[in-house]
């Protein structure tokens, strides 16, 4: 079933945890594995990580589950793969974001998390490329996220939906992922709305509110993932220093660039991460 919430009265219409739950029989018959249990978000730079998580059971196109479409972006990949690690763990890789600038609302930006929730995921790691804020950071540095700073004026919660987000992101999973490397550096996301990149005054709005690292993706994700119950680990690889701090114009080029260079470092650290889930 192909691109199902593509028209906003579909979108309105239906159920969207139904639709994860549609989502996540489909990725069953389509693998032939009827549980995950650690879900992977590969953001701009991360995606080599796949290749060293485990063993690949089975690849599909993200088009051919309900509610996904093909990424807008280049340097997503587009796919679902289901890959069992060494120690027997299934993990859902998910290739295929959908970005809030996209247009198509946040049901759509959290369906990846939701599915992920329905095929029985516990963890939820998010990763993306984004801007940083600190000047000692350098391109190509990864970062752990310890809290974020949601700017997009929106929420994937509807109704009446009170959901606490004290250590969305794991204080235990950072541990972990800081115990296989000690110099891993932590700091607060700020996601806005895009797709432009932030200007410098609006770089230093969010330094000024706590922000350490600011980009376009995550922050819906990460509740979304709290709402489903779901224990959050983020990662951002930083690709440019922001605007402002960085005196050179950005381009999604230099984020592309950044990250085929750290692909390989931060690959292997993902990998590890994963292994110790």
């Amino acid at each position: 079933m192909q691109d199902t919430l593509t028209h906003p009265l579909e979108a309105a219409a239906a159920d969207p945890f139904e639709v994860a739950r549609a989502a996540a029989a489909d990725i069953a018959r389509l693998t032939g594995v009827d549980h995950h249990d650690i879900a992977l978000t590969l953001g701009s730079g991360w995606g080599k990580a796949a290749e060293l998580i485990g063993e690949t059971v089975a690849t599909i196109p993200a088009t051919e589950v309900t509610g996904f479409s093909k990424p807008a972006l280049e340097g997503h990949v587009g796919t679902l793969r289901s890959i069992r690690t060494p120690a027997g763990r299934n993990v859902l890789v998910i290739g295929a974001r959908t970005h809030y600038y996209e247009g198509h609302g946040v049901r759509r930006v959290v369906h990846s998390v939701r599915t992920a929730a329905a095929t029985g995921a516990k963890i939820m790691v998010l990763t993306n490329g984004a801007g940083g804020i600190r000047e000692t950071w350098r391109p190509g540095q990864p970062v752990l996220i310890s809290d974020h700073i949601n700017l997009t004026a929106d929420s994937p919660l509807e109704g009446a939906t009170f959901i606490d987000l004290t250590d969305l992101y794991s204080a235990r999973l950072r541990d972990l992922a800081r115990s296989i490397d000690p110099t891993l550096d932590e700091g607060v996301y700020t996601q806005f709305r895009g797709p432009h990149y932030e200007t410098p005054a609006e770089v230093q709005m969010a330094k000024t509110i706590g922000g350490h690292i600011v980009g376009m993706s995550t922050a819906l994700e990460a509740i979304a993932a709290r709402e489903a119950g779901m224990e959050v680990l983020g990662l951002s690889l930083i690709t440019n220093l922001a605007a402002g701090i960085q005196q050179t114009p950005l381009s999604h080029a230099e984020v592309i660039e950044a990250g085929m260079q750290a692909e390989p470092v931060i690959s292997a650290l993902l990998a590890r991460v994963i292994e110790a889930l």
